[in-house]
């Protein structure tokens, strides 16, 4: 698959807008429709498809919730530059041990203190479908990436 320029462009934006941010929340769907929302560390690992990579144990209730819906948002904020991101997506789990291996990071240590050894140790893939965003404290409206959304 070819990415066009737009999307190149686009892709390098929200890497920009997220750069210096270190968490963001994660909000699944549980079973009976309710939001559920967690922390979630983010090591600026965004792939030139837009994708967001995210470590996990692949036990916890949040995959289980993913499993059932993969309808996924997160929300990177920074109050201080009035900059607010919200990412609309699907999710899924990968516990391919290559793609583990080569977003792996020291930092993720306070997660998983056995390192890549950690049995549970997953990814979650968050495939981007929209982006809104707010950056401009002058201007505070939201401006839109639609156009990130990948062709699956």
């Amino acid at each position: 698959m070819t990415i066009s320029t737009n999307r190149n462009q686009q892709v390098q934006q929200l890497k920009e807008l997220i750069a210096d941010m270190d968490y963001a929340m994660l909000t699944t769907v549980d079973d009976d429709g309710s939001l559920h929302s967690r922390p979630m560390y983010f090591n600026g690992d965004i792939d030139a498809e837009g994708t967001l990579w995210f470590f996990t144990s692949a036990s916890s209730h949040k995959v289980l919730e993913i499993e059932h819906r993969q309808q996924v948002n997160v929300n990177f904020s920074s109050p201080n530059q009035q900059r607010f991101i919200s990412i609309s997506a699907t999710a899924e789990l990968v516990k391919e041990r290559q793609k583990i291996q080569a977003r792996w990071k020291s930092e993720l240590e306070t997660w998983f203190p056995q390192g890549l050894d950690e049995p549970d140790i997953a990814l979650l893939q968050v495939n981007i479908k929209r982006v809104d965003y707010w950056d401009d404290p002058s201007n505070f409206y939201a401006k839109s990436m639609s156009g990130l959304a990948q062709n699956k």
